[in-house]
Formats: C-alpha cells, structure tokens, sequence
C-alpha cells in the first residue's frame, strides 16, 4: 500500500504529486490496468511473442543504420 505523509507547510497539490509519483514508480497503476480484462495465458503468450519480433525489428534497424 503507497502511503505519502503530508509534509510541514506542503499544499495538497503537492501532496498529490507525490502520490501519483509513488503510484506509478510502484507499478500499481500498470498492474491495475493490465487486469482490467482477462486474458488468456495463450493470448498473453502471443502478445509477449509480438512484443519481442517488434523489439528485435526496432534493434537491426538501429544497428544497420
């Protein structure tokens, strides 16, 4: 759980930001969005596989450049 205490003469804005901060350094915001919907382990599979051709396509077009 994030927990962000409220510093001496600190406005809330800044509070705030801090909290969003913590929140996406933490992973929690990515986590909650990657549950939004079920997937399947073969789906997610398939998607970590396209993920990696796309990585490896950006990598020898830098390279060959």
């Amino acid at each position: 759980m994030t927990l962000v205490v409220l510093r001496a003469n600190e406005s809330q804005e800044s509070l705030l930001k801090r909290f969003r901060k913590k929140i996406v350094k933490s992973g929690i915001l990515s986590t909650v969005r990657g549950k939004r919907w079920f997937i399947s382990k073969s789906e997610q599979r398939r998607m970590e596989d396209k993920k990696a051709i796309r990585r490896l396509k950006r990598r020898t077009v830098k390279v060959t450049e």
